[in-house]
């Protein structure tokens, strides 16, 4: 069984200043916190993990949340350092961090490129006040454009969240602020589709999805707007220049290992020649070379490059073509959903907007 090198750790910060009505993640608001004492906890928990886990190589290291830029810096500085003393990172790590414009202030963003962030991701999600009001939002359009201009120059790597497909939005309105993300010269953009959650403000204010015919035409023009102006799309929702996509995230829809640290957070180890997924603080359950199989065609087929089939047998075990139906993977090739080269199978772009279907007929 492959024994992977190297590793990423991903960071769970659950606390938000308030929760936006289309969240449907695990976050709690901030009250007054007592950050040390979380962070004394994260470090503990790197720390047991160092222990089992002790010939990695740590390649990315991702503050995610919640709201990670409500962080003291000195304390992503402790978490970082901590990192890099029980590990050997690569000579390239990724550090990022997804910052708010909400938590703004006027050193943020040169006082995380000190703690040791090198990537900064910043969550806008849309360029027009009344969208922003609509998605509850705290921040107003001119903070997110003050913030869009700072990390672009404080860092050298970057990348912006925005959400499409709003009820009632028209592409026309979605194309000015494509046009509008475009002029920042960022290294990488994520698009997410405005999808209505159960539980969740929005679903009990019965707010509905925009029509999915008006969703497919926007996502098809975006994909084509933003080919024209240098981002490429490498997976079903993140665009980049060439070279800047986000390695943390790779290792997921890659099936590397990754470490999570947090609330909520969870990881996939490959230990001793078995797969385990992990819960915080320090849950592990083994899977399945069929789980771990079903889980690496899930993710690899939300990227462009598909899935490496010599890749998917080092980490499972399985053959790709003995794992998924034969019967349905021809038809679907025949259908123009899938396509198939000796190294690779892969959506065609047609396939890339029914993927979830894709997989469930490759599982049956």
């Amino acid at each position: 069984m492959h024994q992977p090198q190297e590793i990423a750790i991903y960071i769970h910060w659950p606390f938000c200043k308030s929760k936006c009505p289309y969240c449907d993640f695990y976050k709690k608001i901030d009250c007054n916190i007592n950050q040390d004492i979380i962070i004394t906890e994260y470090i503990d928990a790197l720390r047991r993990y160092r222990q089992i886990l002790p010939e990695r190589i740590v390649k990315s290291v991702f503050f995610g949340g919640g709201t990670p830029s409500l962080i003291k810096p000195n304390n992503i500085a402790i978490v970082i350092d901590e990192i890099v003393r029980l590990w050997p990172i690569t000579e390239n790590i990724e550090i990022s961090l997804e910052a708010n414009p909400n938590t703004h202030y006027q050193t943020m963003f040169q006082d995380l490129k000190n703690a040791g962030i090198n990537r900064l991701s910043l969550g806008v999600q849309a360029l027009n006040e009344a969208d922003l009001h609509f998605l509850g939002r705290t921040h107003s359009l001119a903070t997110a454009r003050l913030c869009l201009r700072e990390i672009t120059s404080v860092f050298d790597n970057h990348s912006a969240d925005l959400i499409y497909a709003r009820p009632h939005q028209i592409t026309a309105d979605w194309k000015n602020e494509l046009e509008e993300i475009c002029t920042y010269g960022l290294k990488h953009i994520s698009l997410y589709q405005l999808t209505i959650e159960e539980n969740t403000v929005f679903a009990r204010k019965g707010v509905k999805s925009l029509d999915e015919e008006a969703a497919v035409q926007m996502y098809e023009m975006t994909r084509d707007f933003l080919a024209a102006n240098g981002y490429y799309l490498y997976e079903v929702s993140n665009f980049a220049q060439k070279g800047y996509e986000s390695k943390h995230n790779l290792t997921y829809w890659q099936g590397g290992d990754y470490i999570g640290i947090g609330p909520s957070a969870h990881g996939r180890i490959c230990l001793n020649g078995a797969h385990y997924a992990t819960e915080y603080p320090f849950i592990h359950t083994q899977l399945s070379p069929q789980e771990r199989a079903e889980e690496l065609l899930i993710m690899g087929l939300r990227l462009t490059n598909g899935i490496n089939k010599a890749d998917f047998k080092k980490i499972c075990g399985l053959d790709m073509h003995d794992f998924v139906n034969e019967q349905k993977l021809n038809f679907l090739k025949e259908s123009g959903l899938l396509a198939e080269t000796p190294t690779h199978l892969f959506a065609t772009r047609s396939g890339f907007l029914l993927l979830n279907q894709l997989v469930l007929e490759l599982c049956s």
